[in-house]
Formats: structure tokens, C-alpha cells, sequence
């Protein structure tokens, strides 16, 4: 530990404790409840927070006051934290822990930036994991050790990361930017590729050109997880990606009436046929290419002929004219939305000569991969510059920040 700089419990130089249990209205104005559900990207709008019924004697307790942070103490978001500025008259709820702090010589902001560091994170990890003490509380918070220097170094450390954020922040914007800019010119040029009617292009159905049929209704007590046959389920399906690793299954003794009705072969296109209705979050399609791949219910594969293309299809599969005759017949409950195979072979395709498809699809095939190595060096930039904020992070917290 650099000179100067000491270690003590949190627990030594402040009051640490739980929020206070109520039903939030959001029919009353006035004192502010605060949860979890709250806090959003390190952000709370208090206009949105609702309110609660709370004694005089008991608003002290769980006061929430300039400089407190607060910690989710469950879900996914456990050991997250919050710094409170320009709070209203307000309290906070019983999933919350907050920490008072009893020092003045300890920055609220210094300490902030310690709960974001990964020997923090380590310690969370630690005490959520098999513990008979009920994962992350108060306790286990008050036992954490602090390192920190004196108060004008901690402004200075903040000052520093401050800046050093905000600079990071503002290269990550447009990096992001980049990476949507890469993805923006291959859609709409994907999109104007077919929207073009004036080229005398003839359409058919889908049905006329492909054989269209539906996946196998496996017993789930059937899958292991090895085996010679790896079977394709709705999650392992995105636009032009199987998925293998993403919970796979396996079966390993098949039939043939099982292989006959289920054995995806190569070339072929997948089409999933379930998920959220009115979100559009299903149609996903990819053409196969490994040949032990059986195809589980609510997916349909797509058979084309030797005079038309798959991988034709799978681009116009990803375009709007595709998309919304595909969503066009949508059924199903309010929480999940159907499309059949009636829908699939019924769809209004294009079908140029074939001299044609091959171009387009040598085309389109090109610019997917330049897209795709622009992807690969925006989001490599990305991931550097999430890197540079936890290394300048750690440093501070060693006392190496010149």
C-alpha cells in the first residue's frame, strides 16, 4: 500500500443498514420510496419513484440523505450500487442496504469508485456463493476492507477518473456509432437490393419452389447432453448463426422414421416459428451446413430445388418484404405469437434467373464480410476501451495514478 494510505472496515466510519418494508403507491406525492427496480443505469428519476405510508418515529431510520450509497442486496443486480445526490424527502425499501457514512475525511465519490472494482467484486462473488449466512447483508458489507488515502488525494483520484470516464465514454459512443453505421449500410443496401419491382423478376409462393416441412416433437426426457445428433431447438437459431453451445441436447439412438422426419440436411434453411407476439423476436433463419443436425417442433425447414438458391432466400428472408408477409399471419395468445406452415410456403418470393441469384449472392456475400470484419474491429475497440476503465480503476486503488 502506497504511503500515506490507510485500511479500515467499513464497518469502522459508518452506520450500515437494511430499508424499511412497505407497499409503494404511486397515488401519493410526497415522501419517495426507493427500490431497486429504481435504479437504472446508475440513474434514479424521481419523479417515477412511488411513494409509502411511514411513521414520524421511523422516517430517521431509513432517511435517505445526501452522500449515502445504497446496495441491491438480491437478484442479479446483488452488490450494485448507488451514490444519492440531491435526494428528495425520501426512503428506501428493504431490498436496499445503505451505507451512512460517519467520517468526513472518507469522499462518498472516493468510495463509490472502490464499489466498482473488481477486488469488490471478488468479495461479492465470495459471499453469495454457498453461504449459510444468506448470501450478501450488512455484515458481510461492514467486514469489507477500505483502502484510501487522504482527502485531497481522493478528490484528486476522482477528478481523474472523472475525466478519464468521460473520455472513455465519448470514444465508446462513437465507436458504437461506427458499429451501427457498418450494420446500417449492409441492411438498407440488403433492403434496396429487392425492393427493386422494375427488374422483371417473376414471384412465386414459397410452397412452388421449396419443400417446406416442420420439426420433430422430441420428449424432452429423450435428450442427453452428448450424443451423434445434436437437436436444434428455437434457441439456438438467430439470423444466419446456429447457436451449438447455447444449452444444447443431444440424441443419440434415432430411427430411421425419426431421421426421416427430422434429419436437417445441408443447405437447407431453418425458420423458427414461436416467440413474443407483436415483438417480432422469432423468423430467424440460417442455412445448414452440418449434417447431424435433427430439427425439434416450432422451426420449419426450407428445401429448394437445384434452380434456386438458398442462400437467395436467406437474404431476402432477412428483408422486410419477407418479414412483414411472415408477421402478417401471426396468431396465438397475448404472451406468445404463431406462425404456421401454411403462412411459410404461402410467402410471395422472388425468382430471378439463376445467373442472377448468384450474383446478388456473391454480392451481398462480400459486403456481409467486410461488415462483419468492421464489427469485429468496432467491437474489439469496445472491449479495449472497457479494459482501459478497469485498469485505470485498479491503479487508482494502488495508489498509481500520477
Amino acid at each position: 500500500m502506497k504511503k500515506g494510505w490507510e485500511v479500515k472496515r467499513l464497518g469502522e466510519f459508518s452506520k450500515i443498514s437494511y430499508g424499511y418494508t412497505a407497499k409503494a403507491s404511486f397515488k401519493q406525492n410526497g415522501l419517495k420510496f426507493l427500490r431497486i427496480t429504481d435504479i437504472q443505469e446508475n440513474n434514479v428519476n424521481w419523479e417515477n419513484v412511488p411513494s409509502c405510508q411511514i411513521e414520524e418515529n421511523d422516517f430517521k431510520k431509513y432517511e435517505l440523505n445526501e452522500g449515502d450509497i445504497v446496495f441491491a442486496r438480491t437478484g442479479a443486480t446483488t452488490g450494485k450500487s448507488f451514490l444519492i445526490k440531491n435526494p428528495p424527502k425520501a426512503v428506501f425499501a428493504s431490498y436496499l442496504i445503505k451505507v451512512h457514512l460517519l467520517n468526513q475525511n472518507i469522499s462518498p465519490d472516493f468510495l463509490l469508485l472502490y464499489f466498482q472494482t473488481k477486488r469488490y467484486w471478488d468479495k461479492i462473488a465470495e459471499g453469495t456463493i454457498g453461504s449459510a449466512q444468506g448470501g450478501f447483508n450488512a455484515t458481510k458489507l461492514a467486514d469489507l476492507f477500505i483502502p484510501f488515502p487522504p482527502l485531497p488525494e481522493q478528490h484528486r483520484i476522482v477528478t481523474i477518473l472523472d475525466e478519464a470516464y468521460a473520455a472513455i465514454a465519448k470514444a465508446k459512443a462513437h465507436a458504437e456509432k461506427n458499429l451501427a453505421n457498418a450494420r446500417e449500410v449492409f441492411e438498407a443496401y440488403l433492403q434496396s437490393v429487392f425492393a427493386n419491382r422494375d427488374n422483371g423478376w417473376r414471384h412465386e409462393t414459397l410452397g412452388k419452389i421449396a419443400k417446406v416441412t416442420g420439426g420433430y416433437a422430441f420428449k424432452s426426457t429423450d435428450f442427453g447432453k452428448t450424443g451423434e445428433y445434436q437437436v436444434i431447438r428455437m434457441g439456438n437459431v438467430r439470423n444466419g448463426v446456429i447457436r451449438q453451445h447455447e444449452s444444447p441436447v443431444f440424441i443419440d439412438s434415432v430411427d430411421e422414421t425419426m431421421l426421416q422426419k427430422a434429419l436437417i440436411k445441408h443447405n437447407d434453411v431453418i425458420i423458427t416459428q414461436t416467440g413474443t407476439k407483436n415483438k417480432r423476436d422469432y423468423g430467424f433463419t440460417v442455412i445448414i451446413e452440418n449434417r447431424n443436425y435433427l430439427l425439434n417442433q416450432r422451426i420449419a425447414a426450407i428445401r429448394f430445388s437445384d434452380n434456386y438458391l438458398s442462400k437467395f432466400f436467406l437474404y431476402f428472408s432477412w428483408t422486410n418484404l419477407f418479414r412483414d408477409q411472415f408477421f402478417a399471419n401471426e396468431t396465438g395468445t397475448v404472451g406468445q405469437g404463431n406462425v404456421g406452415i401454411g403462412a411459410i410456403t404461402g410467402a410471395m418470393v422472388p425468382f430471378p434467373p439463376i445467373n442472377v441469384q448468384q450474383s446478388i449472392v456473391s454480392t451481398l456475400d462480400s459486403m456481409s464480410i467486410e461488415t462483419q470484419k468492421l464489427e469485429t474491429i468496432y467491437q474489439q475497440k469496445l472491449a479495449e476501451l472497457d479494459e482501459l476503465k478497469k485498469s485505470i480503476l485498479e491503479k487508482a486503488f494502488a495508489g498509481e495514478l500520477l
